[in-house]
């Protein structure tokens, strides 16, 4: 974070300092912010945020002793003499962090050449801004959010990462409501942005996909007039968000998949395939007519539109086409999780996609898992370790029925459901024609363990996919990392799992 004073902090909050004077407050500085008292050392500004699980009030006396000279908080706190903790109180601390973050974009814009990008959709955005970020990291200093940060709180944390030297600031905007865009793009007001795509996910909070796609739509509107958005070309319910749009757009889409035609700029993918690992293949077509091939390191032929909205946000942000496409090349999944395949020692590949899931990103799993067991020699059997898809309120029978059939449908032979809450997918599945032990329903992440402990051979592939909720992602690790099982281990009942879970 920049340094400012504790005064500077308090004025652009909005803030009422206590605990300390005004003359304390001028010459007291911050060059760090978190809402992890762990984190805390000297010069911290402790953010005592409330939460579900704790009161970050209840750390404001640990962050003092660990160096924090001050605590942004909600009231007044004391140590055990009954003296005032140096605090500066606001009415809502998540309120005074976008605050913060919106001064400080704002000094960074007046001191030097800082570029803020933004992405969102319902799907890929991690995925696409660790993609950016890498490539970006080649060009100059770029601070990213750690894991998926991407909400009103994850994006200022983000933004106090930054500081005069940073060149790129790549932002990931998520939303559950709507506002929720709007919100973060008046906080960094992104000079480029891309939208991904609008699907599903969390559709019970927003009332409707269409509530998405308006929520999603707010990026286009928010992006400042002098720079760019990027939009998808292919979905339907993205492209036309060049209305919205009073900044330049540039589309990208795969040859072949358009809903439309556009005399906007445009960035393709022409030949697309994927490989034995299901890595995707093609040959990247930008606006200025430069043409590269592009073979991607990530997993799944859907990471293709993740690939070209990373190469279209550094193409308006002025990098070469080079540049862009040797990041698109050698760049993996920078984020855990995601598609992350783990080949054990036994021949068993683990592929855990268990961060998040909704109906889109289920089905384009599915079709890797399905794609890569078909096309290797010889051909491998697939799992499907499936756990619920969270947040889609009424839709949400008939959107785990629809991923039962399909995995079906997919000839993926062996499937495990988890939980009360994805039993539709397990009974759509056994409708469908997966009957005896081709399906089966547990009730827990430990009875599925035993079942692939005991029944995975040399060859297959197995596929952990769920809602972050369900925690399906632990399950992923503690069975990639498992040496007791296959068919030979009977006697290994009961040993625990070796690694980390």
């Amino acid at each position: 974070m920049i340094e400012l004073s504790v005064q500077q902090i308090s004025e652009a909050v909005g803030g009422r300092i206590v605990g300390m004077d005004e003359t304390l407050a001028a010459s007291t500085t911050c060059d760090s912010a978190t809402t992890d008292s762990r984190e805390v050392s000297a010069g911290t500004l402790f953010i005592a945020k409330p939460g579900e699980v704790t009161d970050g009030h209840r750390f404001i006396g640990v962050s003092r002793d660990a160096g924090s000279p001050v605590a942004l908080a909600e009231r007044e706190t004391s140590d055990p003499e009954g003296a005032v903790y140096p605090a500066i109180v606001v009415d809502d601390v998540v309120e005074a962090m976008g605050a913060l973050a919106h001064d400080i974009v704002g000094r960074l814009r007046r001191h030097g050449d800082v570029t803020v990008v933004g992405i969102t959709g319902s799907a890929g955005k991690t995925t696409t801004k660790d993609l950016l970020a890498g490539i970006f990291a080649e060009e100059g200093p770029t601070v990213a959010p750690i894991g998926s940060y991407n909400g009103e709180v994850g994006v200022p944390l983000t933004v106090f990462r930054a500081d005069y030297t940073t060149r790129f600031l790549v932002i990931e905007m998520g939303a559950n409501h709507l506002g929720n865009i709007r919100y973060l793009c008046d906080m960094v007001v992104p000079d480029y942005g891309a939208i991904l795509k609008v699907g599903t996910a969390h559709a019970g909070e927003f009332g409707g996909v269409e509530n998405i796609a308006i929520t999603k739509s707010e990026l286009a509107d928010g992006v400042a007039s002098t720079g760019g958005v990027a939009l998808n070309l292919d979905d339907t319910r993205v492209a036309p968000m060049q209305s919205k749009a009073s900044a330049p757009v540039t589309y990208f889409g795969v040859e072949g998949r358009h809903v439309g035609t556009t005399d906007h700029d445009l960035l393709e993918a022409k030949d697309l395939r994927t490989d034995e690992g299901g890595c995707p293949h093609f040959r990247l077509s930008f606006p200025n007519g430069d043409e590269f091939s592009v073979a991607s390191k990530l997993m799944g032929e859907h990471h293709v539109y993740n690939l070209l909205a990373a190469a279209s946000l550094a193409y308006m942000a002025g990098l070469r086409s080079e540049a862009i496409v040797q990041g698109l090349n050698t760049l993996g999944a920078g984020s855990r999780y995601r598609m992350e395949r783990t080949d054990r020692p036994d021949g068993v590949t683990v592929i855990n996609d268990a961060y998040n899931a909704n109906p889109e990103s289920m089905a384009a799993a599915l079709r890797t898992l399905a794609q890569m067991g078909r096309d290797a020699q010889p051909p491998r059997r697939t799992w499907a370790v499936l756990g619920p898809m969270l947040e889609l309120g009424e839709a949400s029978v008939e959107e785990h029925d629809k991923v039962g059939r399909d995995v079906v449908r997919l000839n993926i032979p062996k499937l495990i459901v988890i939980g009360e809450e994805a039993a539709p997918l397990f009974n759509a599945a056994h409708l469908e024609g997966s009957w005896g032990d081709e399906a089966v329903w547990v009730k827990d992440a430990d009875e599925a363990f035993e079942i692939l402990r005991r029944e995975l051979e040399p060859g297959d592939i197995a596929l952990f996919k769920s809602s972050n909720g369900a925690g399906l992602r632990f399950l992923g690790d503690r069975v990639a990392h498992d040496q007791t099982g296959g068919p030979q281990a009977g006697h290994a009942l009961g040993r625990k799992a070796q690694g980390n879970a």
